[in-house]
């Protein structure tokens, strides 16, 4: 559901009209590899009931199959080979590559179906599978549920003549590679800059430093030696202050910091400071807005982003549009509202002009643009805004809790009361491990801090 006003306070999990997902979560199933539904006998079932939801017609159906540097990729990947070649599909391996290149490579080569084998910015023990349409867009709850359905039930299978064939794809980092500057204005060049690049041992250990450098910047490397282990260690986007560190001691004029599958980014400017999807997301908003580029008349953003960062789009005349968590509830909502421009503060960043899922490191080369078309460094460029305190923290769970119990419904509603209408409360539970998400944000450091140590004690207790 897409709102217009952020709501006062928000407990929701994410569900569909005609029933809840078992399996599929915020972005596509995820878990502990080799347990639940990360084994190789339910990603098998998976395929199958997914090659049957999208069949149509007689003709040879294709599915593309791209991953991370996570040790568990390979056998997730032969799963899901074997389930949909049973299936009939023909399918093509990419091999490590970014989650925006398999959207992208799904549309390019008129696949039926795209999967990404990511749990993003996971620890490598975990692993997870993303699925995208034709159009390269993600599934909606209501196609995932259908999925989740036909695994309950007996699929049809070809014949033994009719069996899939499997196929590597080569040089499918060149051809990202390729796309993403064609994204970068052709009259400019990164000639002159240093850019750390810190690509979280993952997905694009290979094509993020490899476009900033065909587009003339010095480029240093981090992040870009994965073993199956090491993806998002103590680097890439949740951990920013790896690349501040290599940032400072190379006197280098900003860092690009992606997760382990490439769609989120998170910059440092020259001084150390660090941006995060909200300060990336209103500097884009400001350039498209004065170049009347911005379509839609809005910004659409999740209930995560901060506050200072609506104040400021709403300054401008324009709409702050929020959405459920997820960046596929932003990509319906540009939809609904015929926008342009969305992101979630964690860092995924939506251009529609250029993609259609979040893409780390066509963000990081707008930004660039913007850097080299107004010949400014990022911190000049990115503080245009004054966060309001913001206060996040998880809560394990003893057992499952309902937020619609009427006794958790007047603490949450106290809660709110006293962080005031200009503030906002949220509290969801987490679709994928025993735990209760809170943040609140709001004018008052001291009443948010009381508030959140409140209800993570009654929650802990529970």
């Amino acid at each position: 559901m897409t709102l217009r006003i952020l709501p006062l306070l928000t407990l929701a999990t994410p569900k569909v009209m005609s029933g809840t997902r078992k399996f599929f979560g915020t972005d596509g199933i995820r878990g502990q590899a080799n347990t639940g539904a990360m084994t190789a006998e339910f990603i098998v079932k998976l395929a199958m009931a997914s090659a049957s939801f999208f069949k149509r017609g007689y003709y040879r159906h294709t599915v593309v199959i791209g991953k991370d540097t996570r040790l568990s990729g390979y056998m997730i990947e032969s799963a899901l080979e074997a389930g949909f070649t049973s299936m009939g599909f023909d399918v093509i391996l990419l091999g490590p590559i970014p989650t925006p290149a398999v959207a992208l490579l799904t549309r390019s080569l008129r696949a039926d179906l795209g999967v990404m084998i990511s749990a993003s910015h996971n620890p490598y023990s975990d692993n997870g599978i993303k699925f995208f349409g034709p159009d390269g867009y993600k599934l909606s709850d209501e196609v995932e549920l259908s999925i989740e359905k036909s695994m309950e039930e007996s699929v049809a299978l070809p014949s033994y003549s009719d069996l899939g064939r499997a196929r590597r794809l080569e040089d499918t980092t060149g051809r990202y590679i390729e796309f993403a500057k064609s994204t970068f204005p052709k009259s400019l060049r990164l000639d002159g800059l240093k850019i750390v690049v810190d690509a979280a041992h993952g997905a694009a250990y290979k094509v993020a430093s490899a476009a900033l450098w065909e587009l003339g910047a010095e480029v240093i490397s981090i992040g870009n030696q994965p073993n199956g282990l090491n993806i998002n260690d103590q680097c890439g986007a949740t951990h920013p202050e790896f690349a501040k560190k290599i940032l400072l001691e190379q006197a280098a004029d900003l860092a690009v910091i992606l997760d382990g599958d490439a769609d989120r980014l998170v910059m440092v400017d020259h001084q150390g400071n660090t941006l995060d999807g909200d300060k990336i997301l209103a500097l884009i908003a400001t350039h498209l807005f004065e170049k009347n580029s911005l379509k839609g008349g809005a910004v659409v953003a999740t209930q995560m982003s901060n506050l200072g960062l609506e104040r400021y789009i709403k300054s401008l005349g324009l709409d702050f549009i929020r959405t459920n968590i997820g960046d596929r509830y932003v990509i319906e909502a540009m939809h609904q509202h015929a926008c342009n421009l969305g992101g979630e503060q964690s860092g995924h960043m939506i251009l529609h002009d250029h993609t259609t899922t979040g893409d780390g490191l066509i963000a990081a080369l707008q930004v660039l643009a913007v850097m080299r078309e107004q010949e400014k460094n990022l911190a000049e460029m990115a503080h245009i805004y004054t966060s309001v305190p913001q206060i996040t923290h998880n809560v394990t769970l003893k057992k499952s809790v309902d937020l619609e119990e009427p006794n958790i419904q007047e603490l949450l509603q106290m809660a709110q009361a006293k962080i005031g209408p200009s503030g906002h409360l949220l509290v969801r539970a987490s679709g994928t491990e025993p735990v209760m998400r809170l943040m609140a944000q709001g004018d008052d450091l001291q009443t948010l801090t009381h508030v959140i140590q409140e209800l993570s004690d009654y929650f802990s207790h529970l």
